[in-house]
Protein backbone atom coordinates (compact mmCIF):
# COMPACT_ATOMS: atom_id res chain seq x y z
CA UNK A 1 0.00 0.00 0.00
CA UNK A 2 1.41 3.26 -1.18
CA UNK A 3 1.45 5.96 1.86
CA UNK A 4 0.46 9.07 0.08
CA UNK A 5 0.89 11.38 2.87
CA UNK A 6 4.51 11.24 2.48
CA UNK A 7 4.35 12.56 -0.38
CA UNK A 8 2.52 15.39 0.19
CA UNK A 9 3.50 18.79 1.79
CA UNK A 10 3.87 18.75 5.33
CA UNK A 11 2.69 22.22 5.73
CA UNK A 12 -0.84 21.77 4.01
CA UNK A 13 -1.82 18.69 6.01
CA UNK A 14 -2.08 20.31 9.02
CA UNK A 15 -3.59 23.57 7.46
CA UNK A 16 -7.05 25.29 8.74
CA UNK A 17 -9.18 25.23 5.36
CA UNK A 18 -10.84 28.72 4.63
CA UNK A 19 -14.33 28.99 6.20
CA UNK A 20 -16.92 29.62 3.35
CA UNK A 21 -20.45 30.85 3.44
CA UNK A 22 -22.67 28.32 2.95
CA UNK A 23 -25.17 28.10 -0.32
CA UNK A 24 -28.74 29.55 0.16
CA UNK A 25 -30.14 26.12 -0.52
CA UNK A 26 -28.39 24.82 2.10
CA UNK A 27 -29.43 27.47 4.86
CA UNK A 28 -32.92 27.11 3.74
CA UNK A 29 -32.62 23.13 4.15
CA UNK A 30 -30.81 23.61 7.32
CA UNK A 31 -33.46 25.39 8.78
CA UNK A 32 -36.66 23.76 6.65
CA UNK A 33 -37.49 27.16 5.51
CA UNK A 34 -38.14 27.91 1.89
CA UNK A 35 -35.60 29.24 0.43
CA UNK A 36 -37.68 32.58 -0.35
CA UNK A 37 -38.50 32.90 3.18
CA UNK A 38 -34.98 33.01 4.22
CA UNK A 39 -32.85 36.34 4.47
CA UNK A 40 -29.34 36.06 3.87
CA UNK A 41 -26.96 38.78 5.62
CA UNK A 42 -23.75 36.67 6.20
CA UNK A 43 -22.01 36.86 2.52
CA UNK A 44 -21.85 40.43 1.88
CA UNK A 45 -23.72 39.83 -1.33
CA UNK A 46 -26.09 42.48 -3.31
CA UNK A 47 -29.26 41.79 -2.64
CA UNK A 48 -30.73 43.30 -5.73
CA UNK A 49 -28.83 41.02 -7.58
CA UNK A 50 -26.65 42.18 -11.00
CA UNK A 51 -27.70 44.47 -13.75
CA UNK A 52 -30.66 42.92 -15.96
CA UNK A 53 -28.44 43.13 -18.90
CA UNK A 54 -26.56 40.66 -17.89
CA UNK A 55 -28.96 37.97 -17.70
CA UNK A 56 -30.09 38.77 -21.34
CA UNK A 57 -26.51 39.18 -22.44
CA UNK A 58 -25.60 35.76 -20.62
CA UNK A 59 -29.16 34.01 -22.50
CA UNK A 60 -28.48 35.66 -26.36
CA UNK A 61 -24.78 34.69 -26.22
CA UNK A 62 -23.64 31.63 -28.88
CA UNK A 63 -20.55 30.58 -28.32
CA UNK A 64 -20.30 28.86 -25.18
CA UNK A 65 -18.32 26.06 -26.99
CA UNK A 66 -15.92 27.96 -27.86
CA UNK A 67 -12.13 28.89 -24.91
CA UNK A 68 -12.33 32.30 -23.92
CA UNK A 69 -9.92 35.20 -24.71
CA UNK A 70 -6.85 34.14 -22.68
CA UNK A 71 -6.05 38.11 -22.55
CA UNK A 72 -9.25 39.67 -21.40
CA UNK A 73 -8.71 41.97 -24.33
CA UNK A 74 -12.52 43.27 -24.40
CA UNK A 75 -12.38 43.18 -21.14
CA UNK A 76 -9.35 44.59 -19.86
CA UNK A 77 -10.57 47.53 -21.90
CA UNK A 78 -13.87 48.16 -20.81
CA UNK A 79 -11.60 48.21 -17.29
CA UNK A 80 -9.69 50.80 -18.55
CA UNK A 81 -11.90 53.21 -19.14
CA UNK A 82 -13.85 52.54 -15.63
CA UNK A 83 -10.57 52.65 -13.48
CA UNK A 84 -8.96 55.51 -15.52
CA UNK A 85 -5.71 54.15 -16.21
CA UNK A 86 -4.61 51.79 -19.38
CA UNK A 87 -5.31 48.24 -19.82
CA UNK A 88 -1.66 47.14 -19.38
CA UNK A 89 -1.94 48.01 -15.80
CA UNK A 90 -4.94 46.01 -15.52
CA UNK A 91 -5.16 41.54 -14.97
CA UNK A 92 -8.86 39.65 -14.61
CA UNK A 93 -8.94 36.65 -12.07
CA UNK A 94 -11.43 34.21 -11.24
CA UNK A 95 -12.67 36.84 -8.50
CA UNK A 96 -9.97 38.61 -6.52
CA UNK A 97 -9.43 35.16 -4.81
CA UNK A 98 -7.46 33.99 -7.54
CA UNK A 99 -5.40 37.29 -7.74
CA UNK A 100 -4.60 37.34 -4.32
CA UNK A 101 -3.27 33.49 -4.63
CA UNK A 102 -1.41 34.52 -8.13
CA UNK A 103 0.28 37.67 -6.28
CA UNK A 104 1.41 34.90 -3.22
CA UNK A 105 2.78 32.45 -6.02
CA UNK A 106 4.99 35.39 -7.60
CA UNK A 107 6.47 36.36 -4.67
CA UNK A 108 6.72 33.39 -2.03
CA UNK A 109 9.28 31.75 -1.21
CA UNK A 110 9.29 28.74 1.50
CA UNK A 111 9.65 30.48 4.56
CA UNK A 112 8.90 34.13 3.36
CA UNK A 113 6.23 36.24 5.48
CA UNK A 114 3.36 37.94 4.62
CA UNK A 115 1.87 40.74 7.52
CA UNK A 116 -2.06 40.52 7.97
CA UNK A 117 -3.43 43.47 9.59
CA UNK A 118 -5.86 41.10 12.03
CA UNK A 119 -8.96 41.44 12.49
CA UNK A 120 -9.51 40.84 8.32
CA UNK A 121 -10.35 38.93 5.66
CA UNK A 122 -9.64 35.24 5.82
CA UNK A 123 -8.07 34.54 2.31
CA UNK A 124 -5.19 36.04 3.24
CA UNK A 125 -3.60 33.71 5.63
CA UNK A 126 -5.61 30.81 4.14
CA UNK A 127 -3.71 31.37 0.42
CA UNK A 128 0.04 32.02 2.35
CA UNK A 129 -0.10 28.84 3.79
CA UNK A 130 -1.55 27.03 0.46
CA UNK A 131 1.67 29.04 -1.22
CA UNK A 132 4.46 28.20 1.85
CA UNK A 133 4.62 31.56 3.35
CA UNK A 134 4.38 32.28 6.57
CA UNK A 135 2.07 34.80 8.50
CA UNK A 136 2.68 37.65 10.72
CA UNK A 137 -0.49 38.80 12.21
CA UNK A 138 0.03 41.93 13.34
CA UNK A 139 -2.96 43.74 15.43
CA UNK A 140 -5.15 46.56 14.84
CA UNK A 141 -5.79 49.11 17.26
CA UNK A 142 -8.80 49.78 19.34
CA UNK A 143 -10.50 51.36 16.29
CA UNK A 144 -9.58 48.84 13.99
CA UNK A 145 -7.18 51.24 12.36
CA UNK A 146 -3.39 49.75 10.92
CA UNK A 147 -0.73 50.12 13.68
CA UNK A 148 1.94 51.58 11.13
CA UNK A 149 4.61 51.19 13.70
CA UNK A 150 3.87 47.70 14.76
CA UNK A 151 3.69 46.74 11.17
CA UNK A 152 6.99 48.27 10.26
CA UNK A 153 8.68 46.51 13.45
CA UNK A 154 7.50 43.13 11.93
CA UNK A 155 9.52 43.35 8.59
CA UNK A 156 12.71 41.97 7.99
CA UNK A 157 14.56 40.98 4.93
CA UNK A 158 12.10 37.43 4.55
CA UNK A 159 9.17 39.87 4.70
CA UNK A 160 7.61 39.90 0.89
CA UNK A 161 4.30 41.45 1.20
CA UNK A 162 1.58 43.41 3.22
CA UNK A 163 -2.17 42.99 3.11
CA UNK A 164 -4.94 45.95 3.82
CA UNK A 165 -8.46 45.05 2.90
CA UNK A 166 -9.78 49.12 1.97
CA UNK A 167 -12.26 49.15 3.67
CA UNK A 168 -11.41 46.24 5.90
CA UNK A 169 -13.06 42.91 6.02
CA UNK A 170 -15.26 42.88 8.59
CA UNK A 171 -14.95 46.06 10.21
CA UNK A 172 -15.79 48.64 7.48
CA UNK A 173 -12.84 51.05 7.76
CA UNK A 174 -10.65 52.47 5.06
CA UNK A 175 -7.03 52.92 5.48
CA UNK A 176 -6.12 56.36 4.86
CA UNK A 177 -3.59 56.78 1.89
CA UNK A 178 -0.78 58.65 3.74
CA UNK A 179 -0.87 54.91 5.77
CA UNK A 180 -0.74 53.07 2.33
CA UNK A 181 1.82 55.14 1.53
CA UNK A 182 4.23 54.93 4.26
CA UNK A 183 3.85 51.03 3.98
CA UNK A 184 4.80 51.63 0.42
CA UNK A 185 8.05 53.36 1.11
CA UNK A 186 9.18 50.37 3.25
CA UNK A 187 9.68 48.60 0.09
CA UNK A 188 8.24 45.45 0.57
CA UNK A 189 4.58 44.61 -1.81
CA UNK A 190 1.41 46.09 -0.40
CA UNK A 191 -1.82 45.12 -1.48
CA UNK A 192 -4.63 47.17 -1.36
CA UNK A 193 -7.92 45.19 -1.47
CA UNK A 194 -10.87 47.47 -2.14
CA UNK A 195 -13.47 44.89 -3.22
CA UNK A 196 -15.74 47.46 -1.35
CA UNK A 197 -14.77 50.76 -3.16
CA UNK A 198 -17.53 51.24 -4.68
CA UNK A 199 -19.87 51.65 -1.37
CA UNK A 200 -17.10 53.96 -0.57
CA UNK A 201 -15.90 55.55 -2.72
CA UNK A 202 -12.03 55.75 -1.46
CA UNK A 203 -9.28 54.65 -3.87
CA UNK A 204 -5.64 54.80 -4.28
CA UNK A 205 -5.39 53.45 -7.44
CA UNK A 206 -4.39 56.05 -9.36
CA UNK A 207 -1.22 55.93 -8.05
CA UNK A 208 -0.45 52.51 -9.09
CA UNK A 209 1.65 53.81 -11.68
CA UNK A 210 3.89 55.67 -9.76
CA UNK A 211 5.24 53.06 -7.19
CA UNK A 212 6.44 49.74 -8.53
CA UNK A 213 5.51 47.72 -5.43
CA UNK A 214 1.68 48.90 -5.12
CA UNK A 215 -1.43 46.38 -5.97
CA UNK A 216 -4.84 47.67 -5.83
CA UNK A 217 -7.54 44.30 -6.17
CA UNK A 218 -11.12 45.06 -6.59
CA UNK A 219 -14.28 42.19 -7.31
CA UNK A 220 -17.45 42.43 -9.09
CA UNK A 221 -19.17 40.50 -6.61
CA UNK A 222 -20.92 43.01 -4.18
CA UNK A 223 -21.23 46.29 -6.24
CA UNK A 224 -22.33 43.89 -9.74
CA UNK A 225 -23.99 41.44 -7.91
CA UNK A 226 -21.97 38.83 -9.58
CA UNK A 227 -20.31 37.04 -6.57
CA UNK A 228 -21.85 33.40 -8.41
CA UNK A 229 -19.90 34.45 -11.45
CA UNK A 230 -16.11 34.95 -10.00
CA UNK A 231 -14.88 37.74 -11.45
CA UNK A 232 -12.03 40.59 -10.09
CA UNK A 233 -9.44 42.23 -11.28
CA UNK A 234 -6.12 43.69 -10.47
CA UNK A 235 -4.55 47.12 -11.11
CA UNK A 236 -0.61 45.92 -11.09
CA UNK A 237 2.69 47.97 -11.99
CA UNK A 238 3.11 47.40 -15.34
CA UNK A 239 6.08 44.72 -14.98
CA UNK A 240 4.36 43.02 -12.21
CA UNK A 241 0.83 42.85 -14.66
CA UNK A 242 3.05 41.36 -17.33
CA UNK A 243 4.43 38.97 -14.31
CA UNK A 244 0.92 37.98 -13.20
CA UNK A 245 -0.39 37.80 -17.02
CA UNK A 246 2.02 35.24 -17.55
CA UNK A 247 2.13 32.88 -14.52
CA UNK A 248 -2.38 32.55 -14.11
CA UNK A 249 -4.14 30.22 -15.94
CA UNK A 250 -5.07 30.92 -19.75
CA UNK A 251 -8.43 30.79 -19.69
CA UNK A 252 -8.79 32.07 -16.02
CA UNK A 253 -12.28 34.50 -16.03
CA UNK A 254 -15.09 32.26 -18.14
CA UNK A 255 -17.00 33.37 -21.06
CA UNK A 256 -19.85 33.95 -19.13
CA UNK A 257 -18.05 36.19 -16.22
CA UNK A 258 -16.36 38.11 -18.90
CA UNK A 259 -20.08 38.95 -20.51
CA UNK A 260 -21.53 39.96 -17.28
CA UNK A 261 -18.32 41.79 -16.00
CA UNK A 262 -19.03 43.77 -19.12
CA UNK A 263 -22.31 44.10 -19.44
CA UNK A 264 -22.40 45.36 -15.98
CA UNK A 265 -19.70 48.28 -17.10
CA UNK A 266 -22.19 49.18 -19.81
CA UNK A 267 -24.83 49.25 -16.71
CA UNK A 268 -22.59 51.07 -14.75
CA UNK A 269 -25.39 53.77 -14.22
CA UNK A 270 -27.97 51.41 -13.21
CA UNK A 271 -25.61 49.90 -10.66
CA UNK A 272 -24.36 52.84 -9.29
CA UNK A 273 -28.20 53.65 -8.20
CA UNK A 274 -28.33 50.18 -6.52
CA UNK A 275 -25.42 51.10 -4.78
CA UNK A 276 -26.85 54.59 -3.59
CA UNK A 277 -29.69 52.72 -2.20
CA UNK A 278 -27.61 50.30 -0.74
CA UNK A 279 -25.69 52.86 1.07
CA UNK A 280 -28.75 54.77 2.11
CA UNK A 281 -29.69 51.53 3.73
CA UNK A 282 -26.86 51.16 5.35
CA UNK A 283 -27.09 54.55 7.57
CA UNK A 284 -30.65 53.35 8.41
CA UNK A 285 -29.60 49.80 9.43
CA UNK A 286 -26.84 51.50 11.63
CA UNK A 287 -29.50 53.66 13.27
CA UNK A 288 -31.58 50.61 14.30
CA UNK A 289 -29.01 48.43 15.52
CA UNK A 290 -27.75 51.34 17.54
CA UNK A 291 -31.29 51.36 19.25
CA UNK A 292 -30.83 47.76 20.00
CA UNK A 293 -29.73 47.53 23.63
CA UNK A 294 -27.32 44.86 23.68
CA UNK A 295 -25.76 45.91 20.00
CA UNK A 296 -22.73 48.07 19.42
CA UNK A 297 -22.50 48.76 15.69
CA UNK A 298 -19.24 49.89 14.17
CA UNK A 299 -19.17 53.26 11.70
CA UNK A 300 -18.60 51.08 8.21
CA UNK A 301 -17.90 52.48 4.63
CA UNK A 302 -18.91 48.68 3.19
CA UNK A 303 -21.84 47.41 2.61
CA UNK A 304 -22.03 45.26 5.98
CA UNK A 305 -21.86 46.56 9.66
CA UNK A 306 -19.97 44.93 12.58
CA UNK A 307 -21.76 44.31 15.56
CA UNK A 308 -19.90 44.30 19.09
CA UNK A 309 -22.43 42.28 21.05
CA UNK A 310 -22.39 44.07 24.98
CA UNK A 311 -24.22 41.11 26.80
CA UNK A 312 -21.66 38.63 25.28
CA UNK A 313 -24.35 36.87 23.53
CA UNK A 314 -23.58 37.00 20.10
CA UNK A 315 -23.30 32.88 19.48
CA UNK A 316 -26.96 32.43 21.16
CA UNK A 317 -28.03 35.34 18.94
CA UNK A 318 -26.58 34.41 15.81
CA UNK A 319 -28.32 30.80 16.77
CA UNK A 320 -31.98 32.03 17.22
CA UNK A 321 -32.11 34.10 13.93
CA UNK A 322 -31.03 31.46 12.29
CA UNK A 323 -33.87 29.45 13.47
CA UNK A 324 -35.73 32.31 11.96
CA UNK A 325 -34.12 32.03 8.67
CA UNK A 326 -31.83 35.08 9.15
CA UNK A 327 -28.41 33.98 8.76
CA UNK A 328 -25.57 37.12 9.78
CA UNK A 329 -21.84 35.87 10.44
CA UNK A 330 -20.62 35.10 13.72
CA UNK A 331 -16.94 36.23 14.88
CA UNK A 332 -15.04 34.25 18.32
CA UNK A 333 -11.34 35.32 17.70
CA UNK A 334 -9.90 37.06 20.01
CA UNK A 335 -9.63 40.28 18.04
CA UNK A 336 -13.73 40.15 17.37
CA UNK A 337 -14.80 38.48 20.91
CA UNK A 338 -18.61 38.47 20.71
CA UNK A 339 -19.06 40.21 17.43
CA UNK A 340 -21.47 39.59 14.73
CA UNK A 341 -21.02 40.61 11.09
CA UNK A 342 -24.61 42.06 9.46
CA UNK A 343 -24.59 42.40 5.70
CA UNK A 344 -26.79 45.54 4.31
CA UNK A 345 -30.07 44.07 2.77
CA UNK A 346 -33.02 45.55 1.40
CA UNK A 347 -35.59 47.96 4.17
CA UNK A 348 -37.93 45.02 4.46
CA UNK A 349 -34.70 42.81 5.60
CA UNK A 350 -33.43 45.28 7.57
CA UNK A 351 -37.25 45.57 9.46
CA UNK A 352 -37.19 41.74 9.72
CA UNK A 353 -34.17 41.69 11.45
CA UNK A 354 -34.57 44.32 14.08
CA UNK A 355 -37.83 42.73 14.79
CA UNK A 356 -36.05 39.46 15.31
CA UNK A 357 -33.57 40.90 17.30
CA UNK A 358 -35.77 42.45 19.64
CA UNK A 359 -37.35 39.01 20.46
CA UNK A 360 -34.18 37.16 21.33
CA UNK A 361 -31.90 36.55 24.57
Amino acid sequence: MVNIEKLIRPELLSARAYTPIIPLKVLSEQVKIPVEGVIKLDGNENPYGCSPKVKHALAAYPYYHIYPDPEQRELREALAEYVGLPAHYIVAGSGSDELIDLILRLFIEPGDKVINCVPTFGMYPFSTEVCGGRIVSVSRDENFAVDLASIKAAIDEQTKVVFLASPNNPTGNITPQQDILALVETGIVVVVDEAYYEFSGVTIAPLVPHYENLVVLRSFSKWAGLAGLRVGYGIFPHRLAELISKIKPPYNVNVAAQIAALESLRDVDYLRDTIGTIVAERGCLFAKLKGVGFLDPFPSQANFILCSVLNGQAREIHHQLKQKGIFIRYFDTPQLENCLRISVGKPEHTDVLIDALKGVC
